[in-house]
C-alpha cells in the first residue's frame, strides 16, 4: 500500500544548536499546559507577529502574547489536535512554515527563523497520528487520499478524506473514498461503518 509522509520540508533548516528550540516563556507554557495538562514538547516564535506556535504531545497550539484572558494570564488563541494537521512545508530561503489542515481550511503561515527542534517535533507528531493512508484511484489529474488517523489524546481511530487542490468532491471521489476507506478499515480492524470523518 502506498504511504505518503504527511509532512515535507523544502531544504533542511540550519539549527542554531543541535536539539535546541526557542526557550518557551513561562507565561506561554502556562497558557498551553494550564487546564488541559498538555505537555509542551517544543515551541517557536513567529518573528513577524510575535505569536508562539507550541507543539504539545497531543495538540498544535498558537499563543498570541496580545491575547490575555480575564485572569490576566495569556490565553491560547487556538489549539488543534495533531490529526487535523494535513501537511507542513518548510521553506528555508524565507524561513517560512506553511501548515495545511485536513479539513481543507485556509493554510497557516509563520516566519519562524530556524527552529530545527520545533520542526522536527512538528513532523514527528503529525506522523505519529497517521495510521494508514491510501491514494484514491481517480481519473485525470485529480488527486486525493483516504487516511486513518489517531487522536493522540484519546487513541481513537478516525477516518479522513483529503482531496487535492484542484479536486472537488463528486460521485467519483465519494465512491473512490468509500472503497479506499473500506480497505483501510479492514486492515486496522475498524468496524465497517468506521469512525467520524
Amino acid at each position: 500500500m502506498p504511504f505518503r509522509l504527511p509532512f515535507t520540508r523544502r531544504g533542511a533548516p540550519a539549527a542554531r544548536e543541535p536539539g535546541r528550540s526557542a526557550t518557551v516563556p513561562p507565561e506561554v507554557r502556562r497558557a498551553v499546559e494550564g487546564p488541559s495538562g498538555e505537555k509542551v514538547l517544543a515551541a517557536a516564535r513567529d518573528v513577524e507577529t510575535g505569536v508562539w506556535l507550541v507543539a504539545g504531545a497531543t495538540h498544535l497550539s498558537l499563543v498570541d502574547p496580545g491575547a490575555v484572558a480575564e485572569s490576566g494570564e495569556l490565553a491560547v488563541t487556538w489549539s488543534r489536535p495533531w490529526h487535523t494537521v494535513d501537511t507542513g512545508s518548510w521553506q528555508r530561503e524565507s524561513s517560512r512554515l506553511t501548515v495545511t489542515w485536513a479539513d481543507g481550511s485556509r493554510p497557516g503561515q509563520w516566519g519562524l527563523g530556524e527552529e530545527a527542534l520545533f520542526l522536527q517535533v512538528l513532523r514527528e507528531r503529525v506522523q505519529a497520528s497517521v495510521v494508514l493512508t491510501e491514494e484514491l484511484r481517480l481519473t485525470g489529474r485529480r488527486t486525493g487520499r483516504a487516511v486513518v488517523r489517531q487522536d493522540l489524546a484519546t487513541g481513537e481511530l478516525l477516518e479522513q478524506v483529503v482531496l487535492g487542490r484542484s479536486t472537488r468532491e463528486d460521485a467519483e471521489t465519494r465512491a473512490a473514498a468509500d472503497e479506499a476507506l473500506a480497505r483501510l478499515r479492514e486492515q486496522v480492524g475498524m468496524p465497517p461503518g468506521g469512525a467520524g470523518r
